[in-house]
């Protein structure tokens, strides 16, 4: 077998495996991850040095903190926060799981089985629920676990779940300036430019009813364009 008959098979079977990964989970590679990929790609083109040589730098003379490696990477090196942000967070074995889709999308099943587990675990069939049907605003909706909640994506976050406390769910939505009416509260987030901008309580499942369907679909459709 030539070399590249060699390395298109092997790139076959890793592509197939990630794909697989995918189509078996409820979830959808984060987009964190494509810009975390393209990132590490550029990273010698912009600043000299790549992924591996900066952890070697940090390792050798940087502060043993990952906060004031951030500084000191900031500081001494003229990096950008982001940069900075991501190089510390590899120097302390963290943040890995935004480099591969595959290792992302274990991850993602992780943090959910976390997020409710211990006594938030009663609220996992809510959760559920509400997955489902922000799933179901269309083909293109996808949900992206993060470690605190589960954000819903169209071309952007248009709604998120989090579970707040023991016994309660917010269901958020990115519905702009939008006055608050019905169950529907305000978050202070359209204030501080945040996507997420009001909430529905929700601490069982009949509260999962048509108020909180028919802010979805706002929400989801809002994001169109």
């Amino acid at each position: 077998m030539s070399e590249i008959t060699r390395y298109f098979r092997d790139f076959g079977i890793i592509l197939l495996g990630r794909l697989m990964a995918q189509a078996k989970s409820l979830y959808s590679v984060h987009p964190g991850v494509l810009m975390t990929q393209k990132w590490v790609s550029t990273l010698k083109d912009k600043t000299g040095r790549s992924l591996e040589e900066w952890l070697a730098v940090v390792k050798e003379s940087g502060p043993k903190k990952e906060t004031e490696q951030r500084d000191w990477l900031k500081r001494e090196f003229n990096l950008g926060t982001n940069s900075a942000w991501w190089i510390a967070e590899r120097a302390a074995g963290k943040g890995t799981e935004t480099d591969d889709p595959a290792v992302y999308l274990k991850a993602a099943e992780e943090y959910v089985d976390k997020m409710y587990s211990g006594p938030k675990a009663a609220l996992r069939p809510m959760y559920e629920k509400l997955l489902a049907l922000g799933l179901s605003m269309g083909k293109d909706a996808k949900a992206c676990p993060c470690e605190t909640m589960v954000p819903l994506y169209r071309r952007h976050v248009f709604a998120q779940i989090k579970p707040t406390t023991q016994t309660r769910i917010d269901m958020g939505f990115a519905l702009g300036a939008l006055k608050a009416e019905g169950r529907l509260l305000e978050t202070g987030g359209f204030a501080k430019k945040d996507r997420i901008t009001h909430r529905i309580p929700i601490s069982s499942a009949t509260d999962i009813d048509n108020e909180v369907k028919r802010w979805l679909r706002v929400a989801y459709e809002g994001d169109a364009e």
